[in-house]
């Protein structure tokens, strides 16, 4: 009697436990695919695309799902399908985020001639708003994009002040936030806005000069760091090539299981040290 209580009390326990794990599986679910289709479609707006996020969602559920069957008709454990699927969902976010912090160090480099240029229209006696028209023309994208969309937010009725804080928002980087101060002092203040325009200029410049030799200087601890951190797979499938059925062990058993994932933590570990010391702030 007391091991068939036993065995309810168990099997009750055991059924509360995994309703439990699939109220939190789903409620995570939930939470993922909402902030996945938030944060992909306003960072797909900042590109100026614009595509339905239920079917973004949908895509990015067909790559994990085929990512996972790739790993599974090859005979990986269901684990490591389950991690590859896993880490499917997660990477567009990265690439989005990758992307989106390349269009903004583009957008750093192309500004120092834009304000050159937009300084020589002011100089003509051009106003403010027909030289930034003039000079977006003849611009490059992305940035001719951004101060497009400024301008044709400034003719629909938005307030220049708020168009800008509005560009400041989509491409949150310190030369823009200084650029964006610039001019509203100066439309406030009513001073000499070329010359602050050409000062700006050359101090945005002399940083990018600035970054690209520290760029330069700190781009072999970074080659390291990455070298480092892929010689460990490279040695793993070295060795499996050589003796197989000694490394089968690591791939199909729970102490393989273990060590494989403390050694990716410590490589992850291992780089963000390296990046955080060579990520040099100017």
């Amino acid at each position: 009697m007391a091991v068939l209580i036993l065995m309810l009390a168990s099997g009750t326990l055991a059924t509360i436990m995994a309703w439990m794990t699939l109220r939190w599986l789903q409620r995570e679910y939930l939470r993922y695919r909402a902030t996945f289709q938030h944060e992909t479609v306003h960072e797909l707006a900042d590109f100026f695309l614009f595509l339905d996020p239920e079917q973004l969602w949908g895509v990015n559920l067909l790559a994990a799902a085929t990512v996972a069957s790739l790993f599974l008709a090859v005979g990986a454990h269901p684990l490591a399908a389950g991690l590859a699927a896993g880490l499917a969902l997660a990477l567009p976010r990265r690439i989005m985020a990758w992307a989106r912090g390349r269009r903004h160090r583009r957008i750093d480099d192309q500004l120092p001639d834009f304000l050159l240029a937009l300084a020589g229209a002011l100089r003509s006696g051009s106003g403010l708003q027909p030289g930034l028209r003039q000079v977006v023309r003849h611009a490059g994208r992305p940035l001719a994009q951004e101060f497009g969309l400024l301008l044709q937010q400034q003719r629909m009725g938005l307030a220049f002040n708020d168009a800008l804080d509005a560009l400041h928002g989509r491409v949150p980087t310190e030369s823009v936030g200084l650029v964006v101060a610039a001019i509203k002092v100066a439309e406030q203040t009513g001073g000499s806005l070329a010359a602050t325009l050409e000062r700006i200029s050359l101090t945005l410049r002399t940083r990018l000069h600035l970054l690209g030799r520290i760029r330069a200087l700190t781009s072999q601890g970074r080659m390291q760091a990455w070298i480092m951190a892929a010689l460990p797979v490279v040695l793993a499938l070295a060795l499996h090539a050589l003796d197989p059925e000694t490394m089968r062990q690591l791939w199909q058993s729970a102490p393989g299981w273990v060590v494989m994932l403390l050694v990716a933590v410590l490589e992850g570990v291992g780089i963000y040290i390296v990046r955080r010391i060579v990520d040099i702030e100017v």
